[in-house]
């Protein structure tokens, strides 16, 4: 069947717009070969479900070329770097603000697309990831001026975030989003490399460090960091764990952690609970490991009893940062022969020690801290709450 007039005017519309990004961003131009764009007058402007653009044909109509070019541009984008299946469970529309801060940055590195001057930027949290900014607009009180209508997600009935989706569906669904754009990155990435030489933002590169499959949340990393011991339940029968059968055995094998919490305002109670409660989980789970608790600012405060199922003891401290104390603290404790690690709670801006310290570290990093491969050792994971599991 052929196209009336106004949706074939459209379509050409829309053609035009790939055409010009093809010959000024081959790598995106691509990405966009492999989501499907479709008018529709659901959406105020355009949105999308994490695989079809929706653009409204009169909106679309009465932007200028450039406009159009960024406007297909960010909405591919959003679908390409998952950004609906990565929302979990978070709110949707916080969400979209987070996403729209992350994809403007991306955009506005990308040699000839030009932002519109009332398009949303957050020069200081738009290099970070998604999940990051995310968790610094939940305690911005400056959170509701960002707000905008416009950027409000996909209502349910053109599909996406809204509306009620079984579990079992929606990771059907995420699954298949995952390995069509995980396709697109391989062939935008092969154009990228002949075309472009191989030239990409950074923010790009950033966000699809995001999307790794052997990318682990912060929870199962310190899991695995805790108990990956040698001996670790070797040889026992698992039928008879959960009776404490084991722990006579293991009694000579204990695992000692250290943790240090920054106290000196860059991590707030809720993220001090959090870690501290899952800290607490392996000491259930593991009962031959043992925790000793410190606060640290510019001083070390402790150690204090972390339990499994005691409280949380209170923070102290509150002053600048240095982490030399803490590592300096721990020198003086352990004795060179069981087994131990250290596990420090921060944005990660301090004095570090001149010399790494003998016992394996991992930096449990906040929203907004340190990249991760700045850190001079140990390992470093980013701390992001809020996402399903």
């Amino acid at each position: 069947m052929s196209l009336v007039p106004a949706e074939a005017a459209i379509e050409r519309l829309i053609s035009a717009s790939l055409l010009r990004l093809r010959m000024r961003t081959p790598f995106f131009a691509t990405l966009a070969l492999f989501a499907r764009i479709e008018p529709s007058a659901e959406v105020a402007t355009a949105a999308t479900d994490g695989r079809t653009v929706f653009v409204n044909p009169a909106a679309f109509q009465s932007l200028t070329p450039p406009q159009q070019d960024e406007l297909l541009l960010h909405e591919v984008v959003h679908a390409a770097l998952l950004h609906v299946a990565r929302r979990g469970t978070r709110d949707a529309q916080l969400w979209n603000v987070a996403c729209d801060i992350v994809v403007n940055g991306l955009l506005a590195e990308i040699e000839g697309i030009t932002l519109s001057p009332d398009t949303l930027r957050d020069a200081r949290r738009e290099r970070l990831s998604v999940e990051e900014v995310y968790e610094l607009l939940e305690r911005d009180p400056q959170m509701p001026t960002l707000m905008r209508p416009d950027l409000l997600a996909l209502p349910p009935s053109a599909g996406g975030t809204g509306g009620a989706e079984s579990d079992s569906r929606a990771t059907g669904r995420h699954a298949a989003l995952e390995a069509h754009w995980r396709d697109a990155h391989q062939h935008a990435g092969m154009i990228a490399l002949h075309v472009a030489q191989g030239r990409m933002p950074a923010g790009l590169a950033r966000e699809l460090g995001m999307l790794s499959p052997a990318r682990l949340d912060w929870q199962a990393h310190l899991w695995r960091y805790i108990v990956q011991t040698p001996s670790d339940f070797a040889g026992f029968d698992r039928r008879f764990v959960h009776q404490g059968l084991y722990l006579e055995a293991l009694a000579s094998d204990l695992v000692r952690v250290y943790v240090c919490i920054d106290t000196s305002g860059s991590v707030d109670e809720r993220q001090i609970r959090a870690l501290a409660s899952e800290v607490q989980g392996i000491l259930h789970a593991y009962p031959h490991v043992i925790c000793e608790l410190f606060y640290a600012d510019a001083e070390v405060y402790g150690p204090f009893a972390l339990t499994a199922y005691g409280e949380i003891p209170p923070p102290v401290g509150g002053g600048g940062t240095d982490f030399r104390p803490f590592f300096a603290a721990v020198h003086e404790r352990y004795d060179g022969h069981e087994q131990a690690v250290c596990v420090y709670l921060t944005d990660g801006y301090g004095d570090f020690p001149a010399t790494p310290p003998e016992l394996p570290t991992l930096w449990v990093v906040t929203a907004g801290g340190r990249a991760l491969d700045a850190f001079p050792f140990g390992e470093a994971v980013r701390l992001l709450e809020g996402a399903a599991h």
